[in-house]
């Protein structure tokens, strides 16, 4: 009878060496070198080129280390063949040309754990790949080595070379030389007395356990995995660390006070070694979700699977190899009726042991709880029975869940004591107070559309993570500009507002990133851009608009007169009628200080359209009138006093045929008006509307001078003079007669008067 060691070398696209598996990327390259064992000699080698799924959606996806030292290319790995064509095309030939079938036998030998346990058995469980018999034990070369020379730990190939005067194979790729020398040194430890006949087995499933209080478990054993999917069984959860030996009954998943999973599980392995390569998968995958795995002690695992309930420890030494947990049942349900429930239909399914494989869980006092847990001999009696959810006992629908040992045992334990059943406190005792930040009115406000809205943010993103997202755009925005939206719970909602430095800034924002993916570690998630304004931005935070039924507010000062609501026209044409009877107050001198808070009229609670309050802006605060933070309540009170304004200035500006320009009533009664060329935005703000001749003056500065101020002659600049100097005629507000205006510049007006004045 022949006897082969068959050399195994894996190779993936990422990291090499020690972190070999770690990065969670796919097989490449694997080589197979067979050495006879009797005679002492490589009889082949056998070299596979994998094509990973990742070459698909990629066009560079090889590390340095392949391109380089395996000198793979890209064109020849995307025409190499799949993972499991290549474990079949080495399987063909071990049964051929070895004479497999024919009594000759032989185990794979591996440079450390990782070729197998990290990456192959991994990767095919994921790809739902079944191997073959050989790949569930294997010697590890470098293991074999110390124990037969009592060295210290090797941790290279090259070390175990270097110790045993051995010369290097001088192959150009590193791939062959490895399995080259490896051969060497598996020749010279025969020749040395070698038996390779106690090969590492590989676990193929979790197998059940028991753990009791008393047990003292390891604490260098124990991982804490956080992340997982609710309807994660103990089954899926040793899939996730498929090549790892993990301990009978070593998957505990933790409950929260309300007795259901809370995403996180104890894993218990058979050494350090094997946790220490768990804990290498910290943020590997289960489906599209990242694990996070972390050290653990031996106290927390048996604190979540150790049992005391002795009715629990007997239900669980029937060792099914299934446990389902059945949660909804009727208070009065019997063993009986649960047999029943499993029997019927077409996909029934027997019951491991009649009545003893039910338990049902109660609370000290005997009373049913409405939970009970079934155990199943078989692992294909497993999706028959779940294929039962929701089906009827009685009046009730049943919930069903694949459940696991350690959860039993917590179930019982926790139903037996007294205080589970006393008044739980809330998930959130109490919602925490709003941030102490400032309002939002404070940041930005006004109709400029110079802000952009950023939605499905994931929730852990950051600002940095914004700024990648917009990439050169994020240039564009303003100091400090980048504004998270908190929800009442004080967790981020998946929300942003930015404020960029223009509204064409924000205008290309919003077309360049709008329906784009943020790549968020692994994932990506889609994000809508709108560009908005400060009132936008206002009403989304304060609840007056909801996003889901109208799209963003567009300020009435942003639109035509035409476009206003029809049927609103006429009422308030008779209310901005009656404000104008209303004598006007003086103007305020030039030399007084500005007043933070001004007393004004209470707005008319008849003609007021809806869009009024909720579409008009609330112009942004001057820094000359900013007030110490302190003073919340006087702040408040001004907001709400520059609201009532922006309603009467609504009014007017809806019952008047021309849009207004800006207006400061002067003493002599006729209109002043303010040149506002070169005065920002922000601080300019309209009031009451006014005539100039034949000419209209479009309302607000928007647009530019030009825009604002046609002129047919063949000089523009001298109508700009003209107008400048006040000679242009102006029509009183009742418009009678012709008067002329006093025009003055800007500059001479503090910036508190070039607000509204009523």
């Amino acid at each position: 009878m022949s006897v082969y060691l068959v050399i195994c070398h894996a190779v993936t696209a990422g990291q090499d060496g020690p972190l070999l598996g770690s990065d969670e990327e796919e097989i490449v390259l694997l080589i197979y070198l067979v050495l006879d064992v009797v005679n002492n000699k490589v009889v082949a080698v056998q070299q596979y080129v994998v094509r990973p799924q990742s070459a698909d959606a990629a066009d560079s996806f090889l590390s340095e280390v392949c391109k380089n030292d395996y000198q793979l290319t890209e064109d020849q790995v995307k025409n190499g063949e799949s993972l499991e064509s290549a474990i079949l095309r080495f399987d063909q030939f071990a049964r051929s040309k070895l004479a497999l079938d024919g009594g000759s036998t032989f185990h794979l030998v591996t440079d450390g754990q990782l070729h197998l346990r990290q990456c192959l058995h991994p990767e095919a469980c994921n790809k739902l790949l079944e191997l073959p018999h050989y790949y569930w034990a294997f010697h590890d070369l470098r293991k074999q080595f110390r124990a037969l020379y009592q060295t210290e730990e090797m941790n290279s190939v090259q070390d175990m070379l270097t110790y045993l005067a051995v010369e290097s194979d001088q192959s150009s790729d590193l791939g062959s030389r490895q399995v080259q020398d490896m051969a060497k040194i598996a020749q010279r430890m025969i020749h040395d007395g070698c038996k390779f006949d106690s090969p590492e087995p590989i676990n193929q499933r979790l197998e059940p356990g028991i753990c009791s209080r008393e047990e003292v478990v390891d604490s260098n054993c124990v991982v804490r995995a956080r992340g997982l999917p609710w309807q994660s069984s103990d089954q899926d959860i040793a899939n996730f660390f498929r090549g790892l030996n993990i301990v009978k009954g070593g998957v505990a998943l933790c409950l929260s006070q309300q007795g259901r999973r809370n995403g996180e599980a104890l894993v218990r392995f058979v050494s350090q070694e094997h946790r220490d390569m768990a804990l290498k998968r910290h943020k590997h995958h289960i489906s599209n979700r990242y694990i996070e795995i972390y050290k653990a002690t031996g106290e927390d695992f048996v604190n979540v699977a150790g049992g005391v309930n002795t009715e629990a420890q007997e239900f669980l030494k029937l060792g099914g190899q299934v446990i389902v947990r059945m949660r909804g049942l009727p208070y009065d349900c019997t063993a009986k009726q649960v047999l029943e429930f499993f029997e019927a239909g077409e996909t029934s399914c027997q019951v491991m042991y009649s009545e003893k494989g039910v338990l049902f869980v109660k609370k000290p006092d005997g009373r049913a709880t409405g939970d009970a847990f079934v155990q199943f001999e078989n692992e294909d009696d497993a999706p028959k029975a779940l294929s039962k959810h929701r089906e009827i006992i009685g009046s009730r629908y049943i919930e069903l869940f694949r459940s696991t040992v350690a959860e039993v045992q917590q179930v019982l334990n926790r139903s037996m004591d007294p205080r589970t059943y006393e008044q739980q406190p809330p998930l959130i005792a109490q919602v925490p107070q709003p941030f102490p930040v400032l309002p939002q009115q404070i940041i930005t406000s006004g109709s400029r559309k110079d802000c952009i809205r950023l939605r499905g943010l994931p929730f852990e993103a950051q600002v940095e993570h914004i700024l990648q997202f917009l990439g050169d755009l994020a240039n564009l925005i303003k100091v400090q500009g980048v504004h998270m939206v908190i929800n009442a719970q004080g967790q981020p909602s998946g929300e942003a507002f930015i404020q960029m430095v223009s509204e064409d800034a924000a205008f290309v924002a919003s077309k360049e990133r709008h329906h784009r993916y943020m790549p968020f570690g692994k994932k990506q998630r889609y994000i809508e851009v709108f560009q908005c304004s400060g009132d936008d931005m206002n009403l989304v935070l304060s609840g007056s608009v909801s996003p889901t039924q109208q799209g963003l507010v567009v300020s009435p000062g942003m639109l035509a007169p035409a476009a206003w609501d029809p049927s609103q026209q006429a009422a308030a044409a008779a209310a901005a009628a009656a404000l104008r009877r209303k004598p006007a107050p003086s103007a305020p001198s030039l030399l007084s200080p500005p007043s933070p808070i001004k007393t004004l009229p209470p707005p008319p609670a008849a003609g007021l359209p809806p869009q009024a309050v909720t579409s008009l802006p609330s112009q942004m605060m001057h820094p000359l009138h900013a007030m110490p933070l302190g003073y919340m309540a006087a702040l408040q009170q001004q907001q709400q006093q520059q609201q009532q304004q922006q309603q009467l200035l609504f009014l007017q500006r809806q019952g008047m045929a021309t849009p207004p320009l800006f207006h400061f009533p002067s003493a002599s009664g006729l209109p002043t008006v303010v040149d506002m060329q070169g005065v920002p935005k922000s601080v300019a703000a309209p009031t009451l509307p006014v005539q100039a001749g034949l000419m209209q003056f479009p309302y607000g500065v928007k647009r530019s001078w030009d825009q604002a101020f046609p002129v047919t002659g063949s000089d523009p600049a001298a109508a700009k003079r003209a107008w400048t100097s006040g000679s242009l005629p102006l029509m009183s507000m009742a418009g009678s007669a012709a008067a002329p205006a006093t025009v003055l510049p800007a500059s001479a007006y503090h910036a508190s008067q070039l607000y509204p004045a009523l």
